[in-house]
């Protein structure tokens, strides 16, 4: 079982010393998956949400926030970053926005983190442009999909564990319980034949 590299002999925190470590080309990409009502993911998607232009805002939080990570996350290094870019996919079929981050440096440490919170915090971001519209938004799957560089080497989520859209479920057909028949549909002269005999049962005579 591998340590934690962020704990010493007697376990207490520590940022982890990078000194010995070669600099090489850093590339990590994260992802967020943010769902909405359909109210507000059509103002999102039509750029007319309460606070304005939702994705244009979300983007510059997301570079932002890959530029602040050291600031938010207290064992993380300062790094010079390269790149950083935010994408979205639309996701029709679920009322879903798909934040993707890619985050580039030279460094003598890995920019996981940095992906990370740049993918939450435009996701949050988007939260807060439309939260007036409906609080009830949700982020879910935030994970790191790819890293390369570094000692530890490359990569790649497995393909089972990446977000696919599911298209909305059919209507569930009502089922028969086990040795139960499904009787057709009574006709005109089946409701007719079955209240005579309901009449002749009962002794009465229809009038």
């Amino acid at each position: 079982m591998k340590k934690l590299s962020h704990l010493d002999s007697q376990g207490t925190a520590r940022m982890v010393d990078v000194s010995e470590k070669a600099t090489t080309e850093r590339e990590a990409t994260a992802e967020a998956i943010v769902t909405l009502s359909a109210d507000a993911y059509a103002a999102a998607k039509e750029g007319n949400g309460p606070k304005g232009d939702v994705l244009g805002t979300a983007r510059i939080a997301g570079i932002m926030a890959a530029k602040k990570t050291p600031e938010l996350i207290p064992l993380c290094h300062q790094l010079a970053l390269t790149k950083i870019d935010i994408e979205f996919e639309w996701l029709d079929e679920r009322y879903a926005l798909r934040i993707k981050s890619l985050v580039k440096t030279n460094a003598q440490t890995g920019v996981e983190m940095e992906a990370l919170t740049a993918a939450t915090i435009a996701a949050l971001t988007v939260y807060d442009m439309t939260k007036a519209i409906d609080k009830g938004t949700t982020i879910d799957s935030v994970k790191l999909l790819a890293k390369s560089g570094g000692k530890s080497g490359d990569y790649a989520m497995p393909a089972q564990r990446i977000f696919k859209v599911s298209p909305a479920p059919a209507r569930a057909k009502p089922k028969t319980i086990m040795n139960e028949v499904a009787a057709p549909r009574p006709g005109p002269l089946a409701q007719r034949e079955a209240f005579r005999e309901f009449m002749a049962a009962n002794r009465l005579r229809p009038t």
